[in-house]
């Protein structure tokens, strides 16, 4: 079967190649992948990865065979799927309990970009025990993962604060449930009570300084690349409590809640690009240079 692998001397480092049909164990069903979504932390970005390898956490099809036990979807169910690896290709063996049938309302590339950032937004505010009327800041919130938790934080009866790298990249956050669309933590006008923090950096030291005290800090990643100096006082001053979660695993109970939230209209993908996977390398590329806005699809066959 044809997937995308790892290839560092082409742009975005995917060519697409062939490989091996996976062999389903014994509680995975097979699944004909139709459309997949890229994520900015699975992304080849240097020599480290391995040639060859086959990336993909998020990806949406059709069950082609059962699982052998008797559990999970049957063959011609639609389904979304999760796993660490080897979603970006023809064909995946996927656990049954890290997939959720889609209703008929949800298409393909809608839910495909939903797994991992959907995921990891409903899983930060739980973890932060987010409730009605608390004041949520979210940074990186014109991303995946952001516009997924500016939705939840706003279902979730939060005042939502969405921190942004310009005012451009923070249009149509306002629509998906953003009170403040905010360039920089100083605009920020009252202590907020969670912050969910995907840049890390300069960015997340600043907004130390304008949480109320016995706030939470949900670290979900630092995609500025950049030391986060942090004085520990700024955490014992307030009573701060900083946790680091990465969402995966066990996923079918929450995708199957997402699945829901999108077939009802109450929970948008916000997919900003689709392309055939044959221009996997140049979506990727644009994914890491920031010139994209919320999810980037990849449409297979």
């Amino acid at each position: 079967m044809r997937a995308l692998v790892v290839d560092h001397s082409t742009p975005g480092r995917l060519t697409l190649g062939d490989i091996a049909d996976p062999v389903p164990g014994p509680d995975e069903v097979l699944v004909k992948i139709t459309a997949v979504s890229l994520n900015y932390g699975e992304l080849p970005k240097s020599d480290d990865v391995a040639e060859g390898t086959v990336p993909g956490w998020d990806a949406a099809g059709v069950v082609e065979r059962a699982a052998a036990n008797g559990r999970g979807p049957k063959p011609g169910d639609r389904v979304v799927t999760w796993g660490w690896d080897g979603g970006w290709a023809e064909r995946r063996a996927v656990h049954v309990d890290e997939l959720a049938v889609l209703p008929d309302a949800v298409d393909f590339p809608t839910a495909a970009a939903l797994p991992v950032a959907g995921l990891t937004a409903l899983r930060a505010l739980r973890t932060a025990g987010v409730l009605p009327g608390q004041r949520v800041a979210i940074t990186g919130a014109s991303g995946g993962v952001g516009r997924f938790a500016v939705q939840l934080a706003h279902l979730a009866g939060a005042e939502v604060y969405a921190l942004v790298g310009s005012q451009a990249r923070g249009q149509g956050l306002a629509a998906l449930g953003a009170d403040h669309v905010l360039t920089s933590p100083a605009d920020i006008d009252t202590p907020v009570d969670v912050v969910l923090d995907n840049v890390g950096g300069s960015l997340l030291a600043e907004l130390l300084g304008h949480i109320a005290p016995d706030g939470k800090v949900i670290s979900i990643g630092a995609t500025s690349g950049e030391p986060t100096p942090i004085e520990p006082y700024q955490l014992v001053i307030n009573r701060l409590t900083l946790i680091g979660i990465q969402a995966g695993g066990n996923t079918g109970a929450d995708l199957g809640y997402l699945v829901r939230l999108l077939a009802e209209g109450r929970l948008q993908s916000s997919v900003d690009r689709v392309a055939d996977w044959e221009k996997a390398g140049e979506t990727a590329t644009a994914l890491v240079n920031r010139e994209i806005r919320g999810k980037a699809v990849l449409t297979i066959g």
